[in-house]
């Protein structure tokens, strides 16, 4: 099963496609910029509250059979945060200190 690739940054809707190097995913794949995740989130998933690593890149040629963006299309569906501001910078205030491996 191939990651989804959403195309967009979950806070601030910037575009992120799939050759995109500044998306971030956490562990259940939500993505967004890493200007979001290095100012606004502090490294803290907003729904989840995992840390975030950089999202691979989905090859645009198939290199093998079957397997690139052509064949394994990303997700066309936007997502965006269904928590307000205000709760997010407090959701991350009170984990930003806490290491994603100890959370």
């Amino acid at each position: 099963m191939a990651l989804q690739l959403r195309p967009n940054c979950e806070y601030c809707d910037k575009d992120l496609p799939p050759s995109a190097t500044e998306a971030m995913i956490c562990s259940y794949e939500c993505t967004f910029c890493a200007d979001c995740v290095e100012h606004k989130l502090f490294n803290v998933c907003p729904n989840c509250g995992g840390g975030f690593a950089p999202r691979p890149i989905r090859p645009s040629q198939e290199w093998r059979s079957g397997v690139c963006a052509v064949k394994q299309t990303p997700s066309e569906k936007r997502v965006h945060l269904k928590y307000g501001v205000e709760d997010i910078a407090a959701h991350s205030a009170r984990l930003r200190d806490i290491p994603p491996e100890k959370r």
